[in-house]
């Protein structure tokens, strides 16, 4: 908690409460249904409440936003950033129903009431959320075609690695002007080495 504390000074006490709560919720629900691997569940808080939370380094989800999670898996990163941005809502979407059970759970344990679970494949889902968010389901030429007719301002996905060559595809491939894609280091932000290759890549619509 205290690597929370440091890097989001405004947290409430009523925030830094649900963080606690989350981390012993995934303990538990993740000795039943595996969402995280196991030898990582020790770097929860680094490697997935942290590493979801850089987004909002990088933007300030106006309140009233409609967020939309693809690939959440157990809820990353849409259940820490709900927690971060109580006004605005998020839909968690997932084609695997046990993984969905998971997001649930947790969003249930400790009182979001800002968000939505849903167990489906993105192309199948009506309308349009201001923001997509995700966290490396796919290749970014692979996952762009999957929500470019549901997001209306900005993609922001979580990814590690050189990803020049993949943006370069995904911009040929979808058509889609190289200038709106910017790339941020989380390194920027988190000393941990284990952000050192951890990128955001931001597409606005």
């Amino acid at each position: 908690m205290e690597k929370l504390i440091k890097l989001f000074p405004g947290l409430t006490e009523a925030q830094l409460a649900q963080y606690a709560a989350m981390e012993g919720l995934y303990r538990e629900w993740n000795a039943r249904i595996n969402v995280i691997s196991r030898k990582d569940m020790d770097q929860l808080m680094s490697h997935h409440i942290l590493h979801a939370m850089a987004i909002a380094k990088v933007i300030d989800f106006p309140a009233g936003s409609s967020i939309l999670d693809v690939g959440t898996g157990g809820g990353f990163p849409g259940i820490p950033l709900a927690v971060l941005f109580p006004a605005c809502h998020f839909t968690l979407c997932d084609s695997i129903g046990k993984k969905i059970k998971v997001a649930q759970a947790v969003a249930d344990g400790i009182g979001l009431a800002n968000v939505t679970c849903v167990n489906a494949r993105v192309e199948t889902l009506p309308g349009t959320y201001d923001y997509v968010v995700s966290r490396a389901v796919a290749e970014l030429s692979t996952f762009y075609p999957w929500i470019r007719n549901k997001c209306t301002k900005a993609v922001l996905y979580l990814k590690g690695g050189d990803l020049d060559a993949e943006i370069a595809a995904c911009a040929k491939r979808c058509r889609i002007d190289p200038a709106r894609f910017y790339q941020a280091k989380i390194s920027a932000w988190y000393d941990d080495p284990w952000f050192e290759e951890k990128k955001i890549v931001v597409i606005s619509q």
